[in-house]
């Protein structure tokens, strides 16, 4: 079997990456800068949620450089996992330096309430983070609806369970970057017309909160995939299906499938060969098809081996 492929290019998710990354990068440094001239809460919790992301894009970038390097002797499933890995880090920067410091500050402004002073920079700066951050929403969403309608799911169902952590990341952070500037606008526009700190400190609070119930999910996908995490029903039935459409195989008895990165998996089957050929033959046409499965943009390595006759063929 080949020990090497040519690997897909990072594509239109490295592009997603970097769109992100500098989206948050001129949002945080807005809001920074609205945060300390308006005293607000809710604006210096939005700060650390973007400095966060910002930080969290260069782990998604190594993720997508890292996991696309071919495999070799030292990794023959090639480095497909790295990209989990990265996320993972990503994801618990999202939780400590996002929702943590969010949650302490709006915490410590309750208790030691400072006087806001410029809400017109304010509202200025969410203006346009709203912007800045929609932009980069709208390419993660584009790349998403992409993906979901290839395989025929919803968009939301392809975020949650698509094995391509960066654009899951990108995706959740900044749909929660949103939802976060609806909140910090709530906090400050109380705060101004009610005169209370209160409302602006429970803002801050609140956005640390939608940030940590986001790390958290992006942290457990990770994981799942991670330790081997299966395939859904749909592509075990894309893959029995291409295998069938073999004019050699005339029945599939065992079928293993499993994620060994971003859209790449590791492929065992048992199979049925037509007629009743010579031993060598039997293993040419075993290696060929092997290949041919190979050349398929999803499958990083195929392993046939033949079925025998008291072995129940796969229905699906």
């Amino acid at each position: 079997m080949a020990q090497t492929q040519k690997r897909k290019k990072p594509g239109s998710t490295l592009l997603t990456v970097i769109i992100a990354f500098l989206a948050n990068f001129l949002v945080a440094a807005a809001k920074s800068v609205a945060a300390v001239v308006s005293g607000s809460a809710s604006m210096a919790a939005e700060a650390a949620h973007s400095w966060a992301d910002t930080g969290n894009q260069v782990f998604l970038f190594l993720a997508e450089r890292r996991s696309a390097r071919p495999r070799d002797a030292a990794h023959p499933m090639g480095y497909g996992r790295e990209a989990y890995v990265w996320s993972m880090f990503a994801a618990f920067g999202l939780f400590t330096a996002g929702a943590v410091v969010s949650i302490m500050h709006g915490i410590q402004e309750i208790i030691s309430p400072e006087p806001a002073a410029d809400f017109t920079v304010a509202y200025v700066v969410l203006g346009v983070a709203f912007v800045f951050e929609g932009i980069s929403f709208v390419q993660a969403f584009r790349q998403t609806r992409k993906a979901a309608r290839e395989l025929e799911r919803h968009t939301l169902e392809q975020v949650l369970i698509s094995s391509d952590p960066t654009l899951r990341a990108v995706f959740a952070e900044d749909s929660a970057a949103l939802i976060g500037l609806v909140v910090a606008f709530l906090g400050v526009f109380l705060h101004q017309v009610t005169g209370s700190p209160l409302p602006d400190a429970v803002g801050s609070i609140v956005v640390g909160v939608l940030l940590a119930v986001v790390a958290v999910v992006l942290i457990d996908r990770n994981r799942r995939f991670l330790v081997g995490q299966g395939v859904t029903p749909d592509i075990e039935r894309s893959m029995a299906q291409r295998l069938l459409e073999h004019r050699e195989i005339s029945r599939l008895t065992y079928l293993h499938l499993e994620f060994v990165g971003p859209r790449r998996l590791y492929l065992v089957a048992a199979v049925d060969l037509e007629g009743d050929h010579p031993e060598h033959e039997v293993a040419r046409t075993l290696r060929r098809i092997e290949r041919d499965l190979e050349d398929h943009a999803t499958v990083e390595e195929a392993v046939l081996t033949l079925a025998t006759l008291d072995e129940a063929t796969l229905r699906f």
